[in-house]
């Protein structure tokens, strides 16, 4: 089976408190959940109907045996997540304190975590190369086995090779705890942007992979580094996508914010759902950022990812073009 979507890196147990608006010490109740970017990517896009599977790795325990059970119950091909006998599966704290202050607490990732341990040799290669979109993550290039394994991966996959509807998208996820520099960084990014037709930022992470400037500034670096789609992330005035012809804006779809960690992972899901339905790309900004403040507005990750009904049903109501519709007046340029 051709996946539509696959994705490698990140997974882990992400551990929320049903406890709101405290400090981390002040909970006394947890729920747990299938977390780790990539993997929120892969169940986003499972949600819209697509075919999708992960590359990663747990622990040899029953928290990676809870990984496995997750990716199954929403319907992702979890066939290239293989155990680690010598690390046990990473799991994530937070603390939920709306409507901006989401702090993450990292548990088995030092020295290493399992989905570090992704190995080049263990590659489904083909499998890269014929989905439809290979989505990755700049955290996977922060460590040996992984950054081997990722660059191997995007070299099986080039970028001149890629058929009409393929897609090579980078998440520019920057997490200064995983790196010695913003330096280090940059230098591995280098590596990967020359297979990559899509890069996915914010102003943050665009800087960390091209440098400091404008948002236009910084989606033309992209560009000229050979991306096909620069996307940047402009926080509370929405979303811009530029191309060497196009330049979009979607304005934020506002909603009562009660755990932003998720919204990026639904942003990217849907993002990668449009693009797959060959739809325009303002239509594919707008489809993705309703879906990404969904998530914002519920408590999980993975299982508060949205259905394309609930998407188009959120654009509707706001008076926003639903994909598939046709306009009445331009998108903002």
């Amino acid at each position: 089976m051709t996946h539509e979507l696959l994705t490698i890196g990140r997974i882990s147990v992400d551990i929320y408190p049903n406890d709101i608006g405290v400090d981390l010490e002040d909970v006394t109740s947890f729920g747990k959940y299938l977390g780790g970017s990539p993997s929120n990517v892969a169940v986003a896009v499972a949600r819209h109907g697509r075919r999708t599977a992960v590359i990663s790795r747990t622990g040899d325990d029953a928290f990676g045996r809870y990984l496995h059970r997750e990716l199954r119950k929403f319907k992702v091909d979890d066939s290239y997540v293989t155990a680690v006998k010598e690390w046990p599966t990473a799991v994530t704290f937070c603390a939920i304190k709306p409507p901006e202050d989401f702090p993450l607490y990292f548990y088995g990732r030092f020295p290493t975590a399992p989905d570090l341990q992704i190995k080049a040799e263990e590659l489904d290669l083909n499998a890269i190369r014929d989905a439809g979109i290979f989505w990755s993550t700049v955290t996977g290039l922060c460590q040996e086995p992984s950054r081997t394994a990722h660059i191997k991966a995007h070299e099986a996959r080039s970028r001149t090779g890629l058929k009409p509807g393929q897609y090579t998208i980078l998440d520019l996820d920057y997490r200064p705890m995983f790196w010695a520099s913003e330096a280090d960084a940059r230098e591995q990014v280098a590596k990967i942007l020359p297979h990559v037709t899509v890069a996915i930022g914010n102003d943050k992470e665009c800087a960390v992979a091209v440098g400091e400037g404008t948002p236009d500034e910084q989606a033309d670096r992209l560009l000229a580094a050979g991306v096909e789609i620069a996307v940047v992330k402009l926080g509370p005035e929405g979303v811009m996508a530029k191309t060497r012809t196009e330049r979009v804006v979607s304005a934020p779809v506002p909603v009562e914010t009660v755990n932003g960690l998720g919204a990026g992972d639904s942003f990217g899901g849907a993002f990668c759902h449009g693009m797959l339905s060959g739809w325009p790309l303002a239509q594919v900004l707008d489809f993705a950022n309703a879906a990404g403040a969904l998530v914002a507005s519920r408590l999980s990750c993975a299982d508060a990812m949205p259905t394309p009904e609930e998407v188009t049903g959120l654009l509707a109501e706001r008076g926003r073009l639903v994909p598939g519709t046709y306009a009445t007046e331009g998108a903002t340029l």
